[in-house]
């Protein structure tokens, strides 16, 4: 059987810039499933779709940067 090449999967580095009291439980969530803890943390991810529609969901507590 031929191996399959995995894609090379880019990174993005996302920033929690303001907090998440008195937010929705489901954008609290998504901010703690994205890992961020407090704010200013910052975390690296792979760029999926899935990790695409967290930022999406709560955009407005997020900064958003592309890795090289």
């Amino acid at each position: 059987m031929a191996k399959k090449k995995k894609k090379s999967v880019s990174k993005i580095k996302v920033t929690l810039v303001k907090s998440v009291n008195r937010r929705t439980k489901q954008h609290r969530s998504c901010v703690g499933g994205l890992g961020l803890r407090r704010i200013g943390h910052s975390v690296i991810v792979d760029d999926t779709p899935e990790i695409r529609g967290m930022i999406d969901k709560a955009y407005y507590l997020l900064a958003v940067e592309e890795e090289a």
